[in-house]
């Protein structure tokens, strides 16, 4: 999905009004599926999403902070489905054991820790550049992020804590194949919930 594409979805996702947390994190575990599993992808992906919510903010304050609440929900758990798929990739390549460094597994599990730094930054940089009813919610989700934790830097952290590989030797290719096979875990995770949403449609009277 182009840029575009991708900010006008997530403005009409705003201005549903129902169900803007799974629209979002749909949405956005679609588009991060379709790019290539890094950190320019992954921001990319977030500075889009959150222009479209910012460009389509509803005007009544009260009802603005909960969409705005509940579509930065909506981003970040498809961020952590970001987290657990490149968990996923690397655990795979380890256990296969072809060409793997020690430091190329600490710089994976270091980019996948920077997820959260990545995605409470890009906010900031959007709302810099928002409308002016925009902006201050905008600054105020990533504060409260930030002083709070997101669910992303949970599973990052949690991940970096129960880690542990071992009896890994030489150096390869290995960010080129750590990124496609993060990529491929993600688009399944993306499938397997727009399944699930369509089957929920399905038996809807």
């Amino acid at each position: 999905m182009v840029e575009e594409n991708l900010r006008q979805a997530a403005g009409e996702a705003m201005k549903a009004g129902e169900d803007v947390t799974r629209r979002f994190r749909d949405l956005t575990l679609s588009a991060l599926s379709n790019r290539r599993f890094d950190r320019e992808g992954i921001r990319e992906v977030v500075r889009t999403m959150t222009e479209g919510m910012a460009a389509a903010a509803p005007s009544s304050a009260g009802t603005m902070r909960k969409a705005m609440g509940q579509a930065f929900r909506g981003m970040d758990e498809a961020l952590t489905k970001s987290v657990e798929a490149g968990e996923e990739a690397l655990r795979k390549l380890v256990a296969t054991g072809r060409s793997i460094s020690d430091n190329e597994v600490k710089q994976a599990l270091a980019g996948l820790k920077k997820i959260e730094e990545d995605f409470l930054s890009t906010v900031n940089q959007v709302a810099d550049t928002a409308n002016e009813r925009a902006r201050p919610e905008l600054r105020e989700l990533a504060r409260r992020a930030a002083r709070a934790g997101t669910e992303t830097g949970r599973q990052a952290a949690s991940l970096m804590a129960d880690v542990t590989f071992s009896g890994i030797e030489l150096a390869g290719h290995f960010s080129a194949r750590f990124a496609q096979m993060a990529s491929g875990v993600l688009a399944g995770m993306a499938d397997a919930l727009e399944k699930s949403a369509a089957d929920k449609q399905s038996k809807q009277p």
